[in-house]
């Protein structure tokens, strides 16, 4: 009668050892850099431009490129040293998704260098460096706009009960590069360079929204068919926000940058636009901000922990911001500038309660550990 042989398994070496503190960081560590880099963009988009302001700003926005680098480096890390991780995330419906916050996180970045670092590194090279960031941040983010859906339709099996804002995050990134793109029209040579650019970013302004209302859709059905989403995952409910505060900061910006583009003929109905599409939408934003802010404190009074999703009210605040201050410039009304003041104070509430929390979990090892299945 035959034996059976014990199957023996490899003994971890060194560089495993090394770097099993990497093995379990997801893509959603990039949300650290956008929640960190949109106070800084924020700041330098608020109505009058506050002196004090800038010295914050430009601190923060130092901080945001030296995440955005660390992180980087640790995602390599983590691609190199643990490739059958990194498959399982993009087969994962729950953390496929996240692979849109790194174009976020380098458009961020590239924007605060030019509207905050460039006082301190020069407009030229801001320019550059927002031009090199763009470029990426639109190329990989147009990429997981399309990958992502698509291992949703062919791979993923994502119930009704399972959809959440989360999936929303990968064709998001497109209207970031729309916000983004209108700053470095001016900086391009007259003429077809400029046209060329404002209309791509208009592109991209749509297929971001026609995508987001599609998915819009399925989310807010689970909620009202399934009830409240896990506490873990409530704080994603803020996540809505981006789209609709992007797409009016988007529309904003865009028609910012028409003068830099001479007298095309689409240019006068642009800055119009800004202020039909924006205002509504505006509304809208604060109706969910309102319904999301209901259910965070319903999951707080129920023992919401914190984890990584703490961050989704960050980034989504701050494109409110910018879309409430792009409507302020181009209606003339004060009370948009005052909306604009004070979601930036909910922003940097915000972003301080989930960058202390992040650290001490980084501190602790709690953030870096297997999730518990």
């Amino acid at each position: 009668m035959a034996t059976l042989t014990p199957v023996r398994t490899a003994a971890p070496t060194a560089r495993d050892q090394r770097s099993a503190p990497l093995r379990h960081l997801g893509p959603n560590w990039y949300a650290t850099v956008m929640g960190t880099a949109i106070v800084a963009n924020a700041g330098a988009a608020l109505p009058g431009h506050p002196s004090w302001l800038r010295l914050p700003c430009l601190v923060v926005w130092a901080l945001s490129a030296v995440l955005l680098a660390a992180v980087l480096a640790a995602r390599a890390g983590h691609l190199w040293c643990h490739p059958d991780q990194a498959c399982r995330h993009l087969l994962d419906p729950a953390v496929a998704p996240f692979y849109g916050c790194l174009s976020m996180a380098l458009l961020a970045v590239g924007a605060g260098t030019l509207s905050v670092g460039a006082h301190w590194i020069g407009v030229r090279a801001a320019v550059a460096v927002d031009a090199g960031l763009w470029l990426a941040g639109t190329a990989s983010g147009l990429l997981v706009a399309v990958a992502v859906p698509y291992l949703m339709v062919a791979r993923h099996r994502i119930g009704t009960k399972s959809a959440s804002p989360v999936l929303l995050l990968p064709v998001v990134a497109p209207m970031v590069s729309a916000a983004t793109g209108p700053a470095l029209v001016p900086h391009l040579p007259p003429g077809q360079w400029r046209a060329a650019l404002l209309l791509g970013c208009y592109a991209m302004f749509g297929l971001s929204l026609l995508a987001t209302l599609v998915m819009l859709p399925a989310v807010f059905a689970r909620l009202v068919y399934h009830g409240p989403l896990p506490l873990a995952l409530t704080p994603t409910l803020f996540l809505v926000l981006g789209p609709l505060g992007q797409s009016t900061t988007a529309v904003g910006n865009a028609a910012d940058a028409v003068p830099a583009v001479g007298s095309a003929p689409y240019a006068q109905p642009l800055g119009g636009f800004a202020v039909l599409y924006g205002v509504p939408v505006m509304g809208f934003a604060l109706l969910w901000l309102a319904l999301a802010g209901v259910m965070v404190v319903r999951a707080a009074r129920r023992g919401m922990p914190f984890t990584m999703t703490w961050w989704g009210f960050t980034f989504p605040v701050g494109t409110c911001v910018t879309g409430a201050a792009s409507l302020a410039r181009h209606t003339g009304v004060a009370v948009f500038g005052w909306l604009a003041v004070g979601l930036y104070a909910l922003l940097v509430a915000a972003w301080g309660t989930a960058a202390v929390r992040t650290a001490g979990g980084l501190v602790s090892g709690a953030l870096l550990a297997a999730p518990r299945r």
